[in-house]
């Protein structure tokens, strides 16, 4: 990972959040959060809707105020060293406001006139990064919206961030494009660009994330490593099993085992008469390594075992525990 330009005591933490707590009126809206991200990190930030998130990055960008706490990028504070801060900083909010009527390249060069030192060759190279130079002189008008989006992201990069932030970065794309923006934001973190991502798309931040923070009712409840959070999870075991009555014992008597439901009655392999068994569907969260023994004391028990399905967890998985089902937005 390349390190970041600035000041501070650790040049490999791009941006950090501590302790940030902002208050309307009466209300506190965001309660103490802190994450930090480093340099060539792709950070996804998720959380259902009034979580705060769409708060937190108008504060990363000095928009709003916090009312506590402090924002720093590359170790200058957004506050008190706004300009210095906020010049390593690239963002785009959804999808990018471009002018349809003029080429990608003069949409370029119309938001190149507001930052200082700005080239043709710089806007070249940005166009060059996002893959759209054999279209940049064609009207926005003609793009699709992976292009556009593109395009926004070109123009994020024209003062050569090391910060940039997408809010729904993938928000109306199709599959195609998804895969693409997703193949293109991992290629700028190799090249050292640390990305803060906030979306929805729980699959899609599984997918693309490094790590992940979990905002909700205005508090980061979780922030770690995806695999790290997702590997922390009990995963879901599902038994198909005849009679289900001395597997249950045997399941609730373990202390790690939590039986969530039991299905429906289904057919099972011929039995040893000739007559067709009903195998049970016992659904239970447990860790995995609990199988094995767990199998061989229903065996030896009289159990028939017809199946055992282990389903891995994922980020929706945790997010939806860890947020009490809070839908997403």
């Amino acid at each position: 990972m390349g390190e970041a330009a600035g000041k501070g005591r650790d040049a490999k933490i791009v941006l950090s959040v501590q302790n940030v707590k902002k208050r309307i009126g009466k209300r506190l809206i965001i309660k103490g959060i802190s994450f930090e991200v480093g340099a060539g990190e792709i950070f996804g930030f998720l959380g259902p809707n009034g979580s705060g998130k769409t708060t937190t990055i108008r504060m990363l960008v000095d928009l709003i105020r916090p009312t506590e706490g402090s924002i720093s990028i590359c170790g200058y504070d957004v506050q008190k060293e706004h300009d210095e801060a906020l010049q390593y900083v690239g963002c785009i909010v959804e999808n990018p406001e471009l002018y349809p009527y003029l080429s990608g390249w003069e949409n370029l060069e119309h938001f190149a006139r507001m930052l200082p030192g700005i080239t043709d060759q710089r806007i070249h190279e940005v166009a060059e990064i996002v893959g759209m130079d054999h279209r940049i002189h064609d009207k926005v008008k003609t793009y699709s919206l992976g292009m556009r989006q593109r395009l926004g992201i070109a123009q994020a990069l024209l003062n050569d961030p090391k910060l940039l932030i997408l809010d729904e970065p993938t928000n109306g794309l199709d599959p195609q494009g998804i895969k693409e923006l997703r193949e293109f934001i991992r290629r700028l973190a190799d090249q050292g660009l640390s990305l803060f991502v906030s979306s929805h798309l729980l699959s899609e931040i599984q997918q693309l994330c490094d790590r992940v923070a979990i905002i909700s009712h205005g508090e980061v409840i979780r922030v770690g490593e995806v695999s790290t959070l997702i590997d922390e999870s009990v995963g879901t075991v599902v038994w198909r099993v005849h009679p289900a009555a001395p597997a249950l014992s045997i399941l609730h008597a373990d202390e790690e085992v939590k039986v969530l439901a039991l299905g429906e009655p289904e057919q099972g392999n011929a039995g040893a008469a000739g007559q067709r068994e009903l195998a049970e569907r016992i659904v239970t969260e447990m860790p995995p390594e609990r199988i094995p023994a767990l199998s061989s004391r229903m065996v030896d028990s009289g159990v028939q075992l017809y199946g055992i399905e282990l389903k891995h967890p994922t980020l929706e998985d945790l997010f939806l525990k860890l947020t009490e089902g809070e839908r997403i937005g």
